[in-house]
């Protein structure tokens, strides 16, 4: 009974946090489908597949006006990289998004104060160029998707030859998305999920605040690795992150643990390692948590011990009333009508190696 109880709390756990993605999941599959053939991978490679940290530039300052989390990112992020991006800008993007996120910057100021949104705002500027210029350069054969000159060259011979309508580009840019692109995603997404899921039933909000309140039980790395592999959404955490502080954590644990949650997550990992390569995979989720590290460890030296939590409930209602303005949230029946989409991708991927299982199992039987 208490097995299925588990089991249960973790289905509904999971099922929470993919309603809290899936509507910017399936915005992040159309986009990217419309732009796949319309944006050609001659346009993509010009601007974004070179080492330039103009690019990194680009990415960066693209990606902070969109408020979205690290999951919402994921489609557009490697859709970039299929597209033409070298991997420099890919995780560019990647990273600046979700931690530059306009709303919860608004959140921060309200909840963190100003001292600790100062370091977000200048170390989440830092953090692209950072990651970008170590991932163009020791990604290895992953700097850019397998065939890409090929395909860029078949790209601009063809337009040479034949000016394709825009809408039978939107037409074989979806069909790209719907049978490709969303199959293969939303397989690790999903998954990503249950994982997510496990870990926040078997250590939920309550003992986490509890465990890093307490400065003596965990060290800033751990924090930082903890943060880099939970699913931690860049606004709807950051009032956790102010009871983090109010409960005895040090400003410099509240940041780390921030700055790796939001900036990658388990899916994300997992999605980048599947879509892109081992070693953009390793080198992302270590150059975030190291630098989460190195600014969780700075803040320390900035602020203690004379920190002070904010702790104004007056102001925090307006800060959220205000950031609740700038926030778009999907009506409760559409959230799950998006995770129902996302969750039929996730079939239509693995139904080819479940069925190849049974098979297998079926033939054995046999003999």
């Amino acid at each position: 009974m208490i097995v299925l109880n588990f089991l249960k709390d973790i289905l509904l756990t999971s099922i929470s946090l993919l309603n809290g993605t899936s509507g910017w999941l399936v915005f992040s599959y159309i986009v990217a489908g419309l732009l796949h053939d319309v944006i050609t991978p001659v346009r993509f490679h010009k601007h974004l597949g070179n080492t330039k940290i103009s690019s990194i530039l680009k990415v960066t300052l693209s990606g902070m006006c969109l408020p979205i989390c690290s999951c919402g990112t994921i489609p557009l992020g490697i859709s970039l990289y299929y597209s033409g991006a070298y991997v420099g800008p890919t995780l560019a993007f990647m990273a600046s998004t979700p931690v530059l996120n306009p709303i919860a910057l608004i959140l921060s100021f309200g909840l963190l104060g100003k001292e600790l949104t100062l370091i977000n705002i200048a170390s989440g500027f830092l953090l692209p160029f950072i990651i970008g210029i170590i991932g163009n350069n020791f990604s290895g054969q992953e700097i850019s998707k397998p065939g890409l000159e090929e395909e860029i060259l078949a790209t601009h011979c063809h337009d040479c030859h034949e000016k394709v309508p825009l809408l039978e580009k939107f037409k074989s840019g979806l069909h790209w998305a719907i049978n490709d692109f969303a199959l293969v995603l939303s397989k690790y997404v999903v998954l990503g999920m249950l994982f997510g899921g496990f870990i926040l039933t078997a250590f939920p909000d309550s003992f986490i605040q509890k465990y890093l309140g307490n400065p003596s039980m965990l060290s800033l790395w751990n924090v930082a690795v903890l943060g880099a592999f939970m699913y931690v959404c860049a606004v709807g955490h950051i009032p956790f992150i102010a009871a983090l502080i109010a409960s005895g954590a040090s400003p410099g644990a509240a940041i780390t643990f921030l700055m790796a949650g939001a900036a990658t997550n388990f899916p994300e990992l997992l999605s980048i390692y599947k879509m892109i390569g081992k070693r953009t995979a390793v080198i992302y989720g270590f150059v975030i948590s190291a630098f989460s590290l190195m600014v969780g460890y700075i803040t320390n030296l900035l602020l203690m011990p004379d920190f002070q939590p904010v702790i104004s409930y007056n102001r925090i209602d307006s800060t959220i009333e205000r950031a609740n303005k700038l926030l778009f949230t999907l009506p409760e029946p559409l959230k799950y009508l998006c995770s129902l989409i996302v969750f039929m991708f996730f079939l239509r991927a693995v139904y080819p190696s479940v069925k190849s299982a049974f098979s297998k199992l079926s033939v054995n039987r046999g003999k």
